[in-house]
């Protein structure tokens, strides 16, 4: 296994020096962007907020994104993308920062800004990622530099998570000061973007009838599958430490630990994505990995049913580890399908509109969630519902895959 693992890890080798500078800079974002992920909801629980209230503050950071990233996509069509990746590296920490500082003073009126800022900042860098690997990586390498930039978002949560549970394990630092270190420590994305030196933009970027230089009705093909899954993505993942913190009281420490184990599993996954891309293809690849990922989500949910069983903490643990690697496994490839499907001339904009997808449905899922969780719903009955939607966006991708082979 090991050796198959360095095997792959070789091929990455070959990536442009500039792409894997990007990629170093963005592995920095993401270890601030997992540190939050897995322990921000308990820090807010553990400070008096309400779940429904955690909800609302949540959802403003991608309320930013959904409204910045559509115009954002005509903005970077056409220039040099380094200075979005600056001011993004820039901005996140900063403002990681101020969140944790603000919990603990209780200033919680700040919160909803914050989060605003947060998000404007955060989708200046990820927005310009794969529209910078498609300009300045040569075809042969694309699928490697595509995976390898999902894959520092599981690389960031393997650090982020370790060093929180070491913090509180071994210095007793709480939630709050290993948050702030770890945004510290994300500054040092902006060492590996001043070394970038290569930023082309072609001339098809060029033009100045930008709004007609666009083919609407192909991007709209290849964001209806995004668009389902992501609205059920919503309803889960930003809430699935709650989850296990309610049910099984699981504290952050310890879901850190959960979580960066988790994400070792998600990382080597995702190195093989291009090796099951050319083996068996997106149609087998995308519907077989999410269709596995859907199972475990249903299992996982059900867990809450018999909770104070012994078996209900081992047997949600598994499902967990088990449903995020097979999901961030067909995400590679679900990119790659929708940025070559829409061609050269709408991949900025198609990076916006996923942005801009994303983010718009969680802020929306976040507030059926709140709405939800107010009126007595089971996180349980919750799951269940991404799941029946996880599986419409399924047999949407399954769709657009037979689509592109006609292409």
């Amino acid at each position: 296994m090991l050796k198959k693992i360095f095997s792959v890890l070789s091929k990455y080798k070959v990536l442009e020096p500039h792409i894997v500078n990007v990629l170093k800079a963005q592995f920095f974002i993401q270890l601030v962007g997992g540190a939050f992920f897995l322990i921000l909801n308990i820090f807010l629980s553990s400070n008096g907020f309400s779940d429904s209230k955690i909800a609302n503050f949540i959802s403003y950071r991608f309320l930013a994104v959904m409204l910045l990233a559509f115009p954002l996509g005509f903005f970077i069509k056409g220039k040099v993308l380094r200075p979005f990746f600056i001011f993004g590296s820039l901005g996140v920490p900063i403002i990681a920062i101020l969140i944790v500082l603000v919990i603990n003073f209780k200033l919680e009126n700040f919160l909803p800004i914050l989060f605003v800022i947060w998000g404007v900042l955060y989708t200046s860098f990820q927005v310009s990622v794969l529209p910078y690997i498609m300009r300045n990586t040569i075809p042969e390498h694309q699928t490697h530099a595509i995976s390898m930039s999902f894959a520092t978002n599981s690389f960031g949560m393997i650090l982020s998570g370790l060093l929180i549970f070491l913090l509180d394990y071994f210095l007793q630092i709480d939630d709050g000061q290993s948050l702030i270190i770890i945004s510290v420590l994300g500054f040092c994305g902006i060492y590996f973007l001043f070394k970038v030196k290569v930023d082309s933009v072609t001339l098809l970027d060029i033009n100045k009838n930008k709004k007609n230089s666009f083919n609407w009705f192909v991007i709209f093909k290849a964001v209806i599958p995004t668009l389902i899954i992501a609205v059920g993505a919503g309803l889960t993942i930003p809430f699935i430490n709650l989850f296990f913190f309610h049910n099984f009281f699981i504290e952050a420490s310890e879901f850190a630990l959960i979580g960066s184990a988790t994400s070792v599993l998600v990382a080597i996954s995702s190195l093989f994505v291009p090796e099951i891309k050319k083996r068996i293809g997106y149609k087998k690849g995308i519907t077989l990995t999410q269709s596995l990922a859907v199972s475990a989500l249903v299992l996982l949910a059900t867990t809450e049913v018999f909770k104070q069983h012994w078996l209900a903490l081992p047997v949600a643990l598994a499902c967990y580890m088990f449903r995020a690697p097979l999901m961030n496994m067909a995400a590679p490839m679900t990119s790659e399908l929708t940025m070559n499907y829409v061609g050269k001339k709408n991949q900025e904009m198609l990076s916006a509109i996923m942005a801009a997808i994303w983010s718009g449905s969680w802020y929306f899922s976040s507030q059926i969630f709140r709405f939800l969780i107010e009126y007595g719903f089971e996180y349980s009955h919750i799951f269940y519902i991404t799941a029946v939607l996880y599986s419409f966006g399924i047999l949407s991708y399954y769709i657009l895959i037979l689509s592109y082979e006609k292409k």
